[in-house]
């Protein structure tokens, strides 16, 4: 194809590897298939610009040993960079950041926003926390945003369904050693929720309060790659209950650091943030889907009903602590042939050249 693409993201700051693997398997995808693309970031204008700098300079280095670091353009401008002229330029702007203005989104031939917080994007919405610039095309990760299912409003537009998209020749397949523990990497603090009047925890921590004794029920160790800054009692919690804890920014400060602590792992075990599971939307974490494509088999939180993600079969997703304990059994007792599942189930579903090349299609002038 030779169509410029500008993706709009939320990168500065913070540059961080987890969060920059969503934008970059739509920018190497999108490259892969003959686009060429341009990386537009918003600055926020009430950061000091040696500080925007300084922000900017550490994303164009993280983007260097992808070949991107020279597609980087920055809203307002700043000298050395891309600005928003020519970003403009592109045939259509995919925006993963919602904070794209409506002045600046009309600048641009075709736009399509890209929802990637299911569910919660569209309650910020309905309850007036969030207001986004309209946009031609409206996609989300969430399954059911959208249908008779969802257990949330759409908000009066359109939303058309696409799997989070995953490179797939960046995330080759690393056997590990039995012995290696099931990970993840997430946030462990958060937010509330507020919908309707009633207001929640959304943190990680909620969910997986409620197995922090699975560790004592299975042979598999456990381990969290977690942000718990200097509340070091939280992580002496979760260590007598068998989880062996990490510093995430230890192990996936840049975006090749991540994928290296991902390839190592032996799986991935994760709950997800009580909005998942409340609101339903069939969501799989863009992290879930680098453990599949590397061979390793995932067991996560059932997030709702899917049409196409498996429950038992490189992908295990549970409701309870019993069903989690016995998903890892299962993935242990024939783990070579979940850890091919889960690599196949990459390659079918999330394979960037294929969920862009359809997404290109329904977009693209």
């Amino acid at each position: 194809m030779s169509l410029t693409v500008c993706l709009s993201g939320s990168n500065l700051p913070p540059v961080v590897g987890g969060h920059l693997w969503v934008y970059l398997n739509w920018a190497l995808g999108l490259r892969a298939l003959g686009c060429q693309v341009i990386w537009l970031e918003v600055v926020d204008r009430s950061v000091a610009p040696g500080v925007t700098r300084e922000r900017a300079a550490a994303l164009r280095s993280q983007l260097e040993g992808f070949g991107l670091a020279q597609s980087l353009a920055l809203e307002p401008k700043v000298e050395g960079y891309l600005d928003l002229d020519a970003a403009a330029e592109a045939d259509l702007v995919l925006d993963l950041g919602y904070c794209a203005e409506t002045e600046m989104v009309r600048r641009f031939r075709k736009s399509a926003l890209v929802d990637i917080d299911p569910g919660l994007t569209q309650c910020w919405i309905s309850e007036g926390q969030m207001a986004v610039a309209p946009h031609d095309v409206y996609f989300t990760i969430g399954e059911t945003v959208g249908t008779p299912a969802a257990r949330f409003p759409d908000c009066g537009l359109r939303w058309h369904y696409t799997p989070p998209p995953i490179f797939i020749p960046a995330w080759s397949v690393a056997p590990v050693p039995a012995e290696a523990p099931y990970t993840t990497v997430s946030s462990w603090w958060g937010n509330w929720v507020l919908r309707g009047g009633e207001s929640y925890s959304n943190e990680k921590r909620s969910a997986f309060l409620d197995y922090v004794e699975l560790p004592s029920r299975i042979c598999p160790r456990l381990e969290l790659a977690i942000a718990l800054g200097e509340v070091e009692e939280e992580r002496r919690f979760l260590e007598r209950h068998g989880w062996i804890v990490r510093d995430a920014l230890e192990v996936s400060a840049t975006a090749d650091q991540y994928r290296a602590y991902i390839r190592k792992s032996r799986g991935e075990f994760s709950c997800a943030k009580p909005s998942c599971t409340r609101l339903a939307t069939a969501w799989i974490s863009d992290r879930t889907v680098c453990y599949l494509a590397t061979g390793k088999p995932a067991v996560v939180q059932h997030t709702g009903p899917s049409r196409f993600l498996p429950d038992a079969e490189g992908l295990f997703r549970f409701h309870n602590v019993d069903e989690a304990a016995a998903a890892l059994e299962a993935v242990e007792a024939d783990y070579e042939r979940h850890a091919r599942a889960a690599r196949a189930l990459a390659e079918e579903h999330f394979d960037a050249e294929k969920v862009l090349t359809r997404v290109l299609e329904r977009v693209a002038p």
